[in-house]
């Protein structure tokens, strides 16, 4: 993000007259969710105050998503959380759609993707990664560089819930996962692993908009796509 995030982390950078954060905060609460939690690291004295909780990751800078989600567990093992990256823009309609859906491990999908990942690459296959579900809605493979198009039935968002024994699920997995390979762990490859043990992994198709900022060039392209108005 250049100089974007030199100051402050990325959440905070300004998406149409508020931050990403903000945006974040208001689809949640307008979701009903009154209690938010956030996993610091880069910067973090520039997030106190912002959430109900904050938990640090000290290590930030030598892990990644799954390590920080970690952080977290004192609330994730009592109770059901949504829990979003903090690079995306979405409706609080999304939001609500997650909440509804059953299921101990549930992720959300666009449908929709192939527009906005178009918008964004020249070649969409260069950056979309596989999606499947089978009929039953239940997530069979994510992760995997796609080849075709038929090989993406949406694109995994970075929003998604886990309640008390979806939980109780992931640790298990990690605690028998080296420590290395646990702190390299994003949140894609957690999902891979999970469903490759077996384990229940249910999704959510959203139609609704939603976009993530990977870069300076999402940043002016969120800003301005007509898709995207409702986000602005």
């Amino acid at each position: 993000m250049d100089t974007l995030t030199k100051d402050h982390p990325k959440c905070l950078i300004d998406f149409c007259g508020k931050t990403l954060l903000e945006r974040q905060l208001d689809a949640l609460r307008r979701a009903g969710i009154r209690e938010t939690a956030l996993v610091t690291g880069y910067l973090s004295e520039c997030l106190r105050g912002r959430g109900s909780k904050e938990f640090e990751n000290p290590l930030w800078s030598q892990s990644n998503m799954v390590s920080s989600l970690l952080c977290a567990d004192p609330w994730l093992r009592e109770d059901t959380c949504v829990v979003s990256y903090s690079d995306i823009v979405y409706t609080s309609e999304t939001v609500s759609q997650l909440i509804a859906s059953p299921g101990s491990i549930v992720i959300t999908y666009d449908l929709k993707w192939q527009a906005l990942w178009q918008a964004r690459f020249t070649d969409p296959l260069k950056d979309a990664e596989t999606f499947v579900t089978d009929p039953k809605g239940r997530l069979i493979e994510i992760g995997r560089r796609a080849t075709k198009i038929t090989d993406i039935k949406g694109q995994y968002m970075g929003l998604l819930k886990f309640n008390p024994s979806g939980w109780a699920l992931v640790k298990k997995l990690l605690g028998h996962t080296p420590e290395t390979e646990v702190r390299a762990m994003d949140m894609t490859s957690l999902l891979g692993r999970l469903i490759a043990a077996g384990e229940v992994v249910d999704t959510v198709p959203i139609e609704d908009p939603w976009c993530e900022i990977d870069s300076l060039s999402d940043l002016e392209l969120c800003r301005r796509l007509p898709s995207l108005e409702r986000l602005r």
